[in-house]
């Protein structure tokens, strides 16, 4: 037998709100713990005292018949930056590669990102539209008409940014090659010489997108 004091009523519904996967009827909770169902009623107004007097970092949001466990709305922009830093492993060297091409020089056409990266990026446009990293900015007025694409706010989201004017600047050797690379896609471009009209990448994302 453990000699460890019993937690109050309504420690113990935080914890079992903080494990919910969804909000809880009260009389769920009531059947939890045994009690009727007008304790667990007060202890849930206790508890919500509790975490708005303590300035905590949850609070007890009552829907309807049902009670959950929220984070506060304060912290908010900081959870959606520590779940887009959490997330960030996740995206390949391609489309880390892509991704940053896109944002140094957009408006940029899919001729001109594989021009620079010299493979075929239709799959890796397609997963970074249906993660919503980048978006289409319209189309490039000369032969064929190409898409042309830039970062979108969940991208300096993703990658903890509140502006473009963040992004580290480029040796200068490689924004060389990168910008004649860049020109000579713009050549081709005005042209039609040979960049499009390549299938543009079906903007429907994939079911279950996964960045490659």
């Amino acid at each position: 037998m453990s000699d460890m004091p019993q937690p109050s009523l309504a420690a113990l519904l935080e914890s079992l709100l903080f494990v919910a996967p969804e909000p809880v009827t009260v009389q769920a909770l009531a059947r939890v713990v045994d009690r009727p169902a007008p304790v667990v009623r007060f202890a849930l107004e206790e508890l919500e005292e509790t975490l708005e007097q303590n300035r905590r970092g949850l609070r007890l949001l009552t829907l309807g018949q049902k009670v959950a466990l929220v984070t506060m709305p304060e912290a908010g922009d900081a959870i959606d930056r520590f779940v887009a830093l959490a997330r960030r492993s996740r995206l390949s060297q391609p489309a880390t590669e892509t991704v940053a091409i896109i944002a140094y020089h957009q408006p940029v056409t899919r001729g001109q990102i594989e021009a620079i990266r010299g493979v075929d990026s239709a799959h890796v446009l397609r997963t970074l539209l249906a993660r919503e990293l980048i978006e289409v900015r319209g189309r490039k007025e000369t032969v064929g008409n190409p898409l042309l694409y830039g970062v979108t706010e969940q991208f300096l989201l993703y990658f903890g940014m509140t502006s473009l004017e963040e992004l580290p600047e480029l040796d200068p050797e490689a924004a060389s090659r990168i910008e004649d690379a860049a020109a000579e896609a713009e050549e081709a471009d005005l042209t039609g010489n040979g960049i499009e009209p390549v299938a543009e990448p079906d903007l429907q994302p994939d079911a279950a997108p996964v960045v490659s």
